[in-house]
């Protein structure tokens, strides 16, 4: 499930929708060699979310984020 799905009716600034684009990215490929389902990304996708509307900006730190909340670190 792609990141943008989850954006529609949520109002974020083109740089801030590429930062939470490029942390998902960066997520899912360190999701490939744990072996999570599918349903893992979309709990990523949320947080990353969840962590640019608290206000955070930096992509590897929504990563990084997003992943200890599963307690997967990059």
């Amino acid at each position: 499930m792609p990141i943008r799905n989850l954006l529609e009716g949520a109002s974020f600034d083109p740089e801030i929708v590429q930062a939470m684009c490029a942390a998902y990215n960066k997520a899912k490929i360190e999701l490939q060699d744990t072996g999570q389902p599918d349903v893992v990304r979309e709990v990523i996708a949320r947080r990353i979310i969840k962590l640019a509307e608290a206000g955070e900006r930096d992509p590897n730190r929504l990563c990084a984020g997003a992943l200890s909340a599963i307690q997967i670190r990059p």
